[in-house]
């Protein structure tokens, strides 16, 4: 296998702790495969070395490599993510830290099982104690090495949960359990043995470890402990590609290593084989605004490639419009659509290019995760309304009943499905021939949903369910997971609004006159976006995603949507200097996906949490070289309507009374600058932005000048 001069140094390096600084697209994969293959030609029996990855798919191909590399027998070779090497480990020496021969591991649903049991134990009330968010704060103390013992007298950590942390761990060892995070913290413990850390120093003569940013605190304890005899430490990471810390990744681990191993070697692979010119020297523009790194710049033999291009929306709806006609355009070309991606920073941003993409009928992917009408928080809400609409929806009934919980248990649903069965009756009515408190409690809140619902606009309909049912409060207490559930919830606001302006087949519709009607239609619309949107497996369809799901993939054509401040970088990372490091180096990895184009865009307004903001550009795209970037819609240009051939590929209209972009009077508020129109005659309306904020009006109404 050919290598470069860089890599070859890596693979050949003598016997030592070492850090190869391993640049995006720069072939860390066959770095690591062929150090291990030199290694077992120089000598190694395979027994010898173990290789430790992050997910199973990376080690069932670097095994498939030295397979095909290799005329040996590889079966003694140790290779595998650190949680099954553990576990392997934990099986062969269970007794040297107490546990049974046949200890189980629990799941993320045995594990929150076991934590409700603890807070009933302790007769705490569970709704200040949900389960899943305390087993997520057990699980992130057991990353950083942290048990009860260490927490007791923490002033930051209240002593209720304190409580349930122990009687969790009492109930787990008195079961012979152990969680995912034990299965690492076990096999630490083992290394207190020091005869049995001293077999497998002399076993394992050389240690290989992939992605070595992602390791958390026990990973680099066990590792450093497990290497610390002959230092045969060999690491591959890449500090600006660290985004985990949520989950417990420590980037210093990358500088604990080199001292806690003086004198190990560092090599830089700078060479990428993934991305043109312009967009490497893009990625290195704003990656190196961040000044706590051990610093690499990428660069390639490839000095054909078109710029960065950069396109400036006026709101999320003209970026999605501009996204898939770009996307329409690159498969009339004869390109794939598996070949586009649409990366964003919030989950709840794929809505709009779900939505146009749908209406364009360009088949998607949402790649680890959902489609936005299939989230399990959206659907909470689509019951209520479907509640508000129809009282004998037994399945919206049963879905909502208890969520948020609110007592009502699984005796209980049962009694009232079997009053149901038995009178041929729907729950709802057995609920109320049950007069049961809680029971009456939630049907009451449906009662007064319907009511304050009545004669509202499909938005504000959405909004009241929020505003009525506590579901923000019970997914904020669920971390980092709940922010994504709740700008979910922010954005379902956005598509309820969108829809009663526009029908998903014919372009531009009028309100209904009666709510009743479009509520009915916006519930038949998200249930058949949640069943018709997916591709099939085997299908050629473009690709959404997260932005932290994208890491490790690579795309001919990438588009880096969202590019503002307070949503990317994210709004609670502004004020803290390590967040917005790890925002920055999210951007990196974003923009370091493009093989042949990257296309940038942010919005100059956008909808949040139900409201219309202007928005501004994001920060990194300041750190961007101009003599890289082609902006498709350049700022000086604010005042004048897009160039045709672009407008055609957003969707811009032919019939707006006023140009986008065209500055007008009004006579209460004054001059302002038109930013967006929607609706068709006098039931249109025309966002425009004055000094006083954001407006939309409505034509059949308003009466305004336009200016020169």
């Amino acid at each position: 296998m050919e290598l470069n001069e860089r890599q070859r140094e890596a693979v050949l390096l003598a016997p030592g702790p070492a850090l190869v600084l391993a640049g995006a697209g720069s072939g860390k994969t066959r770095v690591l495969t062929s150090r291990i293959a030199h290694l077992l030609e120089d000598g190694l029996y395979p027994g010898q070395i173990l290789a430790v990855t992050f997910t199973n798919k990376a080690a069932r191909a670097m095994r498939e490599r030295l397979a095909a590399m290799l005329d040996m027998d590889l079966r003694g070779l140790w290779m595998g993510t650190f949680h099954g090497i553990a576990h392997r480990l934990l099986r062969m020496h269970h007794e040297l830290v107490d546990l049974p021969e046949q200890f189980v591991v629990l799941d993320a649903d045995d594990s929150q099982r076991l934590v409700r049991r603890a807070v009933r134990e302790l007769q705490l009330d569970d709704k200040h104690w949900p389960a899943r968010q305390v087993a997520g704060r057990i699980s992130r103390w057991k990353d950083s090495g942290l048990g009860p013992q260490e927490l007791a007298g923490e002033r930051s950590v209240p002593p209720q949960l304190l409580e349930i942390y122990q009687r969790y761990e009492l109930l787990r060892e008195r079961a012979g359990a152990l969680d995912f995070a034990d299965l690492l913290l076990y096999a630490l413990r083992l290394w207190n043995d020091a005869p049995l850390l001293a077999q497998y120093q002399e076993r394992f003569q050389q240690v290989l470890v992939d992605e070595f940013q992602d390791t958390n605190a026990v990973q680099y304890q066990w590792l450093r402990r497990l290497a610390e005899g002959h230092q045969n430490l060999f690491v591959v990471g890449d500090d600006d590609q660290s985004i985990y810390a949520w989950r417990g990744a420590e980037v210093e681990n990358l500088f604990r290593f080199q001292r806690d191993f003086p004198g190990a070697r560092l090599i830089r692979l700078e060479q990428n084989y993934r991305s043109t010119a312009p967009i490497l020297a893009a990625a290195n523009a704003v990656i190196a605004q961040n000044h706590d790194r051990l610093g690499k710049t990428l660069w390639t033999e490839r000095s054909e490639g078109a710029p960065v291009q950069l396109y400036r929306a006026y709101n999320e709806e003209d970026e999605a419009r501009f996204v898939v006609g770009r996307i329409e355009q690159w498969v009339a070309a004869g390109g794939k659509r598996e070949d586009c991606a649409i990366l964003y920073r919030s989950n709840a941003q794929s809505r709009p290019f779900e939505e146009h993409l749908l209406r364009a009928g360009v088949p998607y992917r949402v790649y680890g995760g959902l489609r936005f009408f299939e989230r399990a928080e959206v659907k909470d809400v689509l019951a209520y309304l479907r509640l508000v609409l129809q009282r004998h929806d037994d399945a919206a009934f049963e879905r909502v009943v208890n969520v948020p919980a609110r007592g009502i248990g699984a005796v209980t649903l049962e009694r009232l499905r079997s009053l149901a069965r038995e009178r041929g009756i729907s729950l709802w009515q057995a609920a109320g021939e049950m007069a049961q408190p809680k029971l009456n409690a939630f049907l009451t809140l449906i009662d007064r949903l319907a009511e304050a619902c009545t004669h509202q606009e499909l938005d504000e309909q959405v909004r009241l369910v929020l505003e009525q049912v506590p579901l923000r409060d019970w997914h904020a207490r669920d971390g980092d997971r709940g922010e994504g559930r709740l700008e979910n919830l922010e954005e379902l606001i956005n598509a309820a609004r969108s829809f009663a302006l526009q029908d998903g087949s014919e372009g531009l519709r009028e309100l209904s006159p009666v709510p009743g009607d479009i509520l009915s239609e916006f519930l038949t619309h998200a249930a058949l976006e949640a069943g018709e949107g997916g591709a099939e497996a085997w299908e050629d369809a473009v690709q959404l995603m997260s932005l932290h799901s994208a890491k490790g993939l690579e795309f001919a054509q990438v588009f880096l949507v969202g590019l503002e401040e307070g949503l990317f970088p994210h709004q609670r990372s502004l004020e803290d200097p390590a967040g917005l490091a790890e925002e920055r180096r999210l951007c990196y990895v974003g923009m370091t996906r493009a093989m042949q184009q990257l296309v940038l865009c942010h919005a100059e307004s956008r909808r949040l949490h139900g409201a219309e903001r202007l928005a501004l550009a994001s920060r990194f795209l300041r750190e961007l070289p101009a003599e890289e970037i082609e902006e498709l819609r350049p700022r000086a240009r604010i005042s004048r309507p897009l160039a045709p051939a672009l407008s055609a590929s957003s969707g811009g209209r032919s019939d707006c009374p006023y140009p986008l972009g065209g500055r007008i009077r009004h006579p209460v508020f004054g001059e302002g600058t038109v930013l967006d129109y929607e609706g068709g005659g006098r039931q249109g309306r025309v966002q425009i932005q004055f000094s006083s904020g954001s407006k939309w009006l409505a034509l059949g109404i308003v009466s305004l000048e336009r200016l020169s």
